[in-house]
């Protein structure tokens, strides 16, 4: 046969089906793959449930798991629902199709291509909008819960007499379901709309009615309902009036009717809900009269009347009524949030007295001895002194101390109660002698021992005097800690896991022995002997050798959330965590104390705070891990209602029930049964420990700087706002840190653990009030806040002001200098203790050096002030003596010189005319130093201050060659000049700087 050009011929290539044993492989693979994905999203919820049994708080797991599955079912099915139903519906509704014109033979192309997959095509459109809203849903769990076990408050708000916990509790639910109706609605109606375009049921373009009455009475129900849903709104707004923000002059975050929302906005949302209601029936009227007439006319109604009666109405009553007599018209709503405002912050108690700034008594000799008695003045800084604990009682370089110390009370051998600081030597990964898996997780697991020393006291190195020290620790000082379990497992700095009790040994401490080992015998952890844990934890952390390690073996077990913090919000996630859990030894245990609290933000009439700028303070600025922890930031309402431990050793979490009063406590209680214990289970040793928390009452000092007064016209004028000064240690510009100490405010009868702040006018530097709480748990008083206000037309300096002549006093200026040892030396201010004495107020700051060579701080110096008279000293027992003139610094005969506790306006004196003249030098040369003070000329004042050495060394060596004739110059200036030398460079116990010369 000829040849067609076909091309060449062979054996034709048949492609035949897989054999069975690939079949089977690729299936296999298929079947391992769809396993494996199923096994990642398991091991997130396996392991989370096996840490929930672990601290023994699965109930919390179980009771979240289910309430978010329930929500996401129920809500995810109902729109699911909603829109396939009106899908199916406008289907069922369409028009039978006849004549198409241009727009329909368009539509049809469509039509075709989905008609073999109608039903898959609804199936996926209700699955993706079902799971959208479900997930939604999910979230609102805490909304839910709240609502369903929600307790009475047991007050009522002033405008509708609804019990507050209508507002806390049931009206955020009423507005989730609301919401939920709306988006129901509109994804109904578009749904429903696309249908019965997509059908023919609707028409754009052709000739002839535009939609058919199917479609038209469809689409006017959905209208129907949304408008319906509107009225509700309209309804539920006259409620939200009680708790809308407004920013008003006399406050941020005003929440509250004023008179604008009582006489405008509140009718204005009664006709509109009328109005709505009116709407709503004509388009359901349609139904009938298949005319979209009416329901339009009537909606076109509600638009306009929203802008007219709900816009425009309510900004004339504000500018004609409002305005021209603004204060007279808002007083009895500001009456109002005033009570609201300090029952929710519980501020309500708090006593304002007045405070004549003046001391009372001419006495002196009795002034310093009340001084004792007033306050134990804390002079070691725990926001200071970290780093001297850790030099000095770090012992390893695994061991690290938190940023700030903690202040607490123990009892010494004596049974007297003493101020202490104290801190836990935790583990620090980043000191270990190698990093590797192995080290940083299985054998460097734990710190070790607590480190505390005298709060008021140091050694005569400026060293702190510790109470409890070394490793292991003990006590030491006449503290008296006790026997404790010294192994710190889970503390602030301890975030890291650790795989712990299996056959790897940890690393216990070291001592002159050597280094011991340890194994964890404590309960808490997840087991890792199972396969399938140890496979969804190497899933969950990311580290394969979870799975095949040979350091893990029977009894392994994995420990993480070992931060109180974590512990506490993941077994109570409707609490609100205190930024400073603090460390306390109580019953042979070191437990990490924790504050929580209860909020909401629902109160009526309340105004609202932001806890993350509330409790801001130039300790959080410096340190992340004080900042507020908060599951709702905005709040205007708040209780320290639990008292949370986590044991340092085997981390078990304990809540217990603080304020058995609150609602909202209750109410989660409720929601989450035996997870709170009662208040009367806490130990009185635990008691001891207890304290006033500080996020609370940075709260209430910021809402106490307005809510001070109760008088509405004082209150609308603005001329009784105070603020919380900023710090005056440091250039941050963050507001001063509430401090610590035990103090007896005036009329009380003994001291208390107290925590206190002070207050300044708005823009000024002067002080106007004195604010403690006392923070002693377990006293009749405790939680009582006390303000000293201070005389309107008086000056009385403020913290800034103090911290001013500190740095302006030309004595101590040199001093300073000094200590400085010209810039190799470090001069660090601590906190500046502010104590009410006998009418006036008494200023206590110590003074730190941290030298060169030394890296650390040491406490060198103490400024106090009382009265106007201010003295720089070595002990706070000098400084005291110095300031009220009593024994130790008493003035000296007229004939031996000027009295050193006071100011000296004459220059000193000599027979000698060259020492005469030396002492003249020196007078003019410190005459130079204050003008160049008060210039700021810091140039000129570093040239006046080696004039001053210069004149003061020719007056000690024309002295010393007279044979000590000048007298009363030995006892001033140059003593002086020497004393201050010596003190920058050996910390001389006498006074620096003291002498006549130089004030």
């Amino acid at each position: 046969m000829p040849d067609r050009g076909g091309g060449p011929t062979g054996p034709r290539i048949r492609v035949g089906r897989p054999s069975r044993r690939v079949r089977t492989l690729l299936l296999t693979l298929g079947v391992l793959a769809v396993l494996g994905m199923a096994f990642v999203m398991f091991s997130g919820f396996w392991t989370d449930w096996l840490w929930y049994r672990s601290v023994r708080y699965s109930s919390v797991f179980t009771t979240t798991l289910l309430t978010k599955i329930g929500l996401f079912f129920v809500f995810g099915l109902l729109m699911a629902l909603a829109v396939g139903f009106n899908v199916w519906l406008a289907h069922r509704m369409r028009p039978p199709l006849s004549a198409m014109s241009m727009e329909q033979q368009n539509l049809d192309r469509y039509r075709m291509g989905i008609a073999p997959y109608k039903k898959w095509l609804l199936l996926g459109i209700t699955a993706l909008v079902g799971l959208i809203a479900g997930a939604s849903a999910s979230s609102q769990w805490r909304t839910w819960l709240m609502w369903l076990n929600g307790v009475p408050f047991g007050q009522k708000d002033p405008q509708f007499k609804l019990d507050v916990a209508f507002y806390a509790f049931d009206l955020p639910w009423y507005r989730f379901l609301l919401g939920f109706g709306f988006a129901a609605a509109i994804l109904s109606l578009i749904a429903a709309a696309l249908t019965h375009y997509l059908y023919g049921g609707l028409r754009v373009t052709s000739p002839g009615a535009r939609a058919t009455a199917a479609a038209t009475g469809h689409l006017s129900v959905l209208l129907g309902l949304f408008v319906a849903l509107k009225a509700v709104a309209y309804w539920l707004d006259r409620y939200g009036l009680a708790v809308k923000s407004s920013d008003f002059k006399a406050t941020d975050n005003w929440t509250g009717l004023r008179y604008v929302d009582a006489n405008a906005y509140l009718p204005a949302k009664t006709i509109l809900f009328c109005i709505a209601v009116i709407c709503a029936v004509l388009f359901f009227a349609t139904l009938w009269r298949r005319t979209w007439q009416l329901p339009v006319i009537g909606f076109g109604l509600m638009v306009l009347s929203a802008i007219l009666i709900g816009g425009l109405y309510p900004a004339i009553v504000q500018k004609f009524q409002v305005q021209p007599n603004e204060q007279a018209k808002e007083a009895p709503y500001v009456a109002k949030n005033l009570e609201a405002t300090r029952q929710a912050y519980d501020i309500e108690g708090t006593e304002v007295t007045g405070y004549s700034g003046e001391r009372d008594t001419d006495d002196v000799t009795q002034l310093r001895d009340d001084v004792a008695e007033t306050a134990s003045i804390r002079l070691l800084d725990p926001n200071l002194v970290s780093p001297t604990f850790q030099q000095l009682q770090q012992i390893r370089n695994y061991y690290g101390l938190p940023a700030n110390l903690d202040v607490d009370r123990y009892k010494d051998e004596d049974g007297n109660v003493q101020d202490t600081v104290i801190g836990l030597r935790e583990l620090n990964l980043n000191g270990i002698p190698k990093n590797n898996w192995i080290n940083d997780h299985f054998r460097y697991t734990h710190g070790f021992g607590a480190i505390a020393a005298k709060g008021t006291a140091a050694d005569e190195e400026g060293r702190p005097v510790f109470t409890e020290s070394d490793l292991p620790s003990k006590s030491s000082n006449g503290g008296n800690l006790g026997e404790y379990e010294q192994r710190i497992y889970y503390g602030e700095k301890t975030t890291q896991y650790s795989i712990v009790g299996g056959p790897q040994k940890e690393i216990d401490y070291s001592d002159n022995s050597g280094e011991k080992t340890t194994s964890y015998k404590g309960d808490s952890g997840v087991d890792l002997s199972n396969p399938v844990n140890r496979a969804a934890y190497a899933l969950a952390f990311g580290e394969p050798q979870i799975l095949y390690s040979g350091a893990i073996g029977d009894g392994s077990k994995i420990l993480y959330n070992r931060t109180p913090k974590q512990r506490v919000e993941a077994v109570a996630p409707w609490l609100t965590i205190d930024g400073d859990a603090y460390p306390a030894v109580v019953d042979g245990k070191i437990q990490w104390i924790v504050d929580a609290y209860t909020t909401t933000n629902g109160y009526p009439y309340a105004s609202r705070t932001t806890l993350g700028d509330t409790t801001a303070d130039s300790l959080t600025a410096a340190d992340n891990q004080r900042a507020v922890v908060a599951q709702q930031n905005q709040v205007n309402y708040i209780r320290n209602s639990v008292k949370a431990t986590v044991d340092a050793y085997d981390g078990e979490v304990k809540l217990y029930q603080w304020d058995t009063e609150d609602p909202v406590l209750k109410t989660w209680m409720k929601a989450f049964p035996d997870t709170v214990e009662p208040k009367g289970e806490i130990s009185q040793e635990l008691m001891d420990h207890l304290r006033y928390p500080q996020d609370l009452f940075k709260v209430q000092r910021e809402l106490l700087t307005r809510y001070h007064v109760r008088d509405a016209n004082t209150f609308l004028s603005g001329s009784e706002v105070w603020q919380v000064p900023d710090d005056p240690t440091n250039q941050s510009g963050d507001s001063v840190p509430p401090y610590y100490l035990s103090m007896k405010m005036p009329g009380e009868t003994s001291q208390a653990f107290s925590l206190t702040t002070t207050f300044t006018p708005n823009g000024r530097d002067n002080l106007s009030a004195f604010m403690s709480v006392n923070a002693e748990a377990g006293t009749d008083d405790y939680g009582k806040i006390s303000i000293l206000k201070l005389p309107t037309g008086k000056t009385v300096d403020g913290p800034k002001r103090v911290q001013s002549q500190f740095n302006s006093e030309p004595a101590i200026a040199e001093s300073i200098r000094l200590l400085r040892g010209g810039g190799d030396s470090e001069v660090e201010y601590g906190n500046l203790l502010t104590v009410p004495l006998d009418g006036g107020l008494l200023y206590v700051e110590p003074v730190y050096v941290r030298g060169s060579n030394l890296k650390y701080p040491l406490l060198k110096k103490v400024l106090v002030t009382y009265g106007g008279a201010t003295a720089f000293e070595n002990t706070l027992d000098e400084a005291l003596d110095k300031v009220f003139g009593t024994e130790g610094s008493s003035p000296e005969p007229p004939d031996e010189g000027q009295d050193e506790g006071q100011d000296s306006t004459e220059p000193p004196t000599s027979s000698d005319p060259t020492v005469q003249e030396a002492l003249d030098d020196a007078q003019q040369a410190f005459e130079d130093g204050e003008q160049a003070l008060k210039d700021g000329d810091w140039e000129a004042y570093g040239r006046s201050q080696a004039d001053l050495q210069e004149a003061l060394r020719r007056a000690e060596e024309a002295q010393s060659r007279a044979g000590g004739s000048a007298g009363g110059g030995q006892n001033s200036a140059p003593d002086s000049g020497r004393n201050g030398d010596q003190d920058g460079a050996g910390n001389n116990e006498q006074e620096s700087g003291g002498g006549s010369a130089s004030g």
